[in-house]
């Protein structure tokens, strides 16, 4: 019996606490599935919050298996509410709610909501709602979620977004309304019958957000909540809460006091204001997003884009196992770091090492940093790669920062279109684009609306065309605007240290000035790197404990040194370990040579022929190639073609010299490449580099004219949209992809003069090829979208035959 009447009394605590609750409970009884369907997406919510993201419509279904734990006690429930509510707002302000644009993910404040002011709007409104009327968190919970993220809706959408705007203005009119309404001294039966009102309109306004809510996401997820709510009749759900709301009011007019109908009228005036507010800003925020989305913007983005520089960061931390906070977070309190940070006078920052001493990761950590203690700052980097051609040279580090620089804040957009429109993607090719694209760079920078804004350039070492006009870009600019701060790494070469001397606002961070920092980073990075070789190789505590004290005592502050000597020992047994420890020399110069003599030194000496083989193919080529590119190279892999597994163990056989991702091969890093270069040149290239970019030539003139066809991807229409073509599997190019774009490339680089033998003649190789196959080869390169490149070698060939003439 106690028990009952503390269950009566919790009840009527409910009722007298909070009419919303009862609302919701009742709503509850009636639509079960609907609210459960409401709780599910609210915790699931919760959960990526507290993973510290916050779901994109696209991502929600995609944490299943979850408990649903919204509590059903009245005054938890609240507590749960809220704190989904204050994350909401968090990750609203960090900028966690993403969307997408040409493919790659797009933070959805940078793009539109930072610039339109709804953030900021959302933030102060939703504060303001739920801090003092804890009961609102009922329906504000789901309206953190959805509120930043509305978009120009559909036709068949608009109605219900208009009508959950126009409640979510409302909602500290309605919440007020439980105090006004119901005075104290209120007769019972007319406090009873305008309760059931009350409840009744509460129960409108929690269902119109509800589905509101469940509607936003079901309409941009698969099967998402189906069946959970009416699509139709927005307008007439709306209708009713406005009309329960006048008869609530009309009926109450004559029993209010002169001050309750005041601040009621008050509230409805603030309502009208916070709703004319909120459709302004939205009206940007679409005008913006329909720009972004507009046809000749998209292609201009597109033509723009040569490499996304978030996917090569993603691609390197990848590469090299993650990155390990612990290894970087020394430098955010180094003195030099600070003084660029803090101080308004030193706008450049030249990061500077040896090879090796993790100047990238080091970036890559510095880049996430700033994302958070900068989170409505422009983040625009670039990561030169001396071994792709994609992203070593000066024109593609602008192509990359003014593309970062763009979908960060699309209003610079117009800046992008002024140069484009009317040209094209020529604009941003060819050899003018390093001066359109500079004066592009320019007026961005310029840009009076311009956020403060961090650039961030990579490995200047390895950018292999151009460093000098690059060097003298970042040299003028780092010293021009007060709201742009850069960061540039590279090796301590007198060459760049030259060409940023005349920068008047830089300060120089030298990881050997700060060895004791770096190699305290390193001895962290060595403990990690052991203990996943002690799990893997289950080592016992004495070669654990060996294996340790060896790499720390041997790494000379060079992570890249521990990485490779961690990579070979994961090979070995653990009970062969401490046996094997002293055969890696400190060093990497000496661990590339201990490398190379293992391979010299192999038992079958075809083995050591085709390793020098591709080693000497993949040090040449102008980018990283597919192991199907790769065989149709190396003329004795032709055997192996398309048997992936065997082609892996082979590349496998070039020691740590060659990393291998997703069919793809390439130097593990550019000390690597050097020192074949360098070092072992006479190893890898008895006949010279020269010989190499022969065979290199005449092998892809041979694999082209066995290869290419007419209409190879069998599209029938000649007029076929290049946007719709989607290659067949397997695809009948994938291992002619490299030649078609860089077979004249090598025919330049062999000395054509000493090794093409008559190539060049009536008759010969090319003469050949060009009679029978050249439409064919323009086929080939309009599907790989590389006729631009085609048009260039054209010419670099015909340059060639001239040349040839005259011999």
């Amino acid at each position: 019996m106690a028990a009952v009447d503390q269950r009566a009394d919790t009840s009527e605590k409910v009722v007298d606490g909070s009419l919303w609750d009862r609302a919701y409970d009742a709503l509850q009884n009636e639509e079960p599935d609907r609210i459960a369907a409401y709780e599910d997406l609210l915790s699931k919510a919760l959960a990526w919050a507290q993973l510290r993201t916050l779901p994109a419509p696209n991502e929600i279904e995609d944490v299943d298996k979850l408990t649903k734990h919204i509590p059903q006690d009245p005054v938890a429930r609240r507590v749960k509410l809220k704190k989904i509510t204050e994350l909401g707002l968090e990750h609203m302000k960090q900028k966690k709610i993403s969307t997408t644009l040409l493919g790659h993910e797009i933070v959805l404040q940078d793009v539109v909501a930072n610039i339109a002011g709804v953030v900021e709007w959302a933030e102060d409104f939703i504060k303001e709602t739920v801090k003092d009327l804890p009961y609102a968190s009922i329906v504000i919970a789901g309206v953190s979620l959805v509120l930043p993220l509305l978009t120009n809706p559909p036709k068949d959408e608009a109605a219900n977004q208009d009508g959950f705007t126009y409640v979510t203005s409302q909602m500290r009119y309605y919440v007020a309304m439980e105090s006004l309404l119901l005075a104290e001294d209120m007769k019972a039966d007319l406090k009873a019958d305008l309760t059931d009102r009350l409840v009744g309109l509460y129960k409108l306004i929690i269902d119109f957000q509800v589905q509101s809510v469940i509607r936003f996401y079901r309409s941009r997820t698969k099967n998402f909540f189906r069946g959970t709510i009416n699509y139709d009749g927005w307008e007439q759900k709306l209708q009713d809460i406005k009309d329960g709301d006048k008869e609530l009011v009309s009926k109450l007019e004559t029993a209010m006091s002169a001050t309750s109908l005041q601040e009621l009228k008050r509230l409805a005036r603030e309502a009208e204001h916070s709703r004319t507010t909120l459709d302004n800003l939205l009206d940007t925020l679409q005008k913006i997003e329909r720009h972004m989305s507009d046809g000749e913007t998209r292609a201009c983005l597109e033509a723009l884009q040569a490499s996304d520089p978030r996917d090569d960061k993603a691609r390197i931390e990848l590469d090299k196992g993650g990155l390990l906070r612990d290894s970087y977070h020394w430098v955010l309190t180094q003195v030099d770091f600070q003084r660029w940070r803090d101080d308004g006078h030193g706008q450049l920052l030249w990061i500077r090492g040896d090879p090796g001493k993790g100047k990238t990761m080091l970036l890559c950590g510095i880049i996430d940093e700033l994302k958070t203690t900068a989170p409505t700052a422009n983040i625009s980097f670039f990561f030169c790669q001396a071994t792709d051609a994609r992203i070593n040279n000066a024109t593609a580090v602008l192509r990359g920062l003014i593309y970062m620089l763009v979908t960060q804040q699309p209003a610079l957009v117009s800046h992008l279109r002024e140069s484009y429109d009317g040209f094209g993607k020529q604009r941003f090719e060819g050899p003018n684009s390093w001066v359109a694209l500079s004066k592009i760079f320019t007026r961005i920078l310029e840009d009076p609306h311009l956020r403060g804004t961090y650039l961030i350039i990579d490995a200047l070492d390895e950018c292999t065309r151009d460093l000098g006009l690059l060097l003298d870009l970042v040299a003028r600019k780092s010293s021009a605007y007060s709201s742009v701060k850069w960061i540039v790494s590279s090796r301590n070469w007198p060459s760049i240290e030259k060409g940023l001397n005349t920068a008047t606002q830089k300060v120089r961070l030298s990881l050997e000035l700060n060895e004791e920092s770096v190699s305290a980073a390193v001895t962290t990075y060595v403990r990690f790197k052991v203990e996943g070789l002690a799990k893997r190789n289950k080592y016992s505590n004495d070669t654990r404990d060996a294996v340790e004290r060896y790499l720390s005592t041997n790494a000379h502050g060079t992570f890249l040194w521990v990485a490779l000597v961690c990579q070979e020992l994961a090979t070995i047994p653990g009970w062969k370990t401490q046996k094997k420890l002293a055969a890696f020399p400190p060093g990497l110069d000496a661990l590339y040579r201990r490398m190379m003599d293992q391979i010299c030194n192999f038992e079958d000496t075809e083995d050591t022929t085709l390793c020098k083989r591709i080693l000497a193919i993949v040090s040449v080529v102008y980018r990283p190639i597919t192991l199907d590119e790769l065989t149709a190279l190396v003329d004795t892999l032709e055997g192996v073609s398309g048997n992936y597994e065997v082609l892996a163990e082979i590349v496998g056989l070039c020691g740590s010299f060659l990393t291998l991702r997703e069919r793809t091969t390439s130097f593990v890093h550019q000390s690597a490449k050097d020192f074949l270069l360098k070092q072992a040149r006479d190893e890898i290239f008895p006949s010279g580099v020269e010989d190499v970019h022969h065979t290199i030539f005449s092998r892809s003139l041979r694999v082209m004219r066995e290869t290419l066809r007419r209409d190879i991807y069998k599209l029938g229409a000649p007029g076929f949209s290049i946007d719709k073509v989607r290659p067949p599997d397997p695809d009948p190019l994938a291992a002619v992809r490299y030649s078609c774009v860089y077979w004249i490339n090598h025919l330049r680089d062999c000395n054509p003069k000493k090794n093409t033998n008559g190539d060049l003649q009536d008759g010969g190789l090319i003469d050949t090829f060009l009679c029978e196959k050249y439409l064919n080869w323009l086929e080939a390169l309009s599907l790989l979208k590389s006729i631009s490149e085609g048009v260039a070698s054209v010419l670099g060939l015909e340059g060639l035959f001239k040349v040839s003439f005259r011999w």
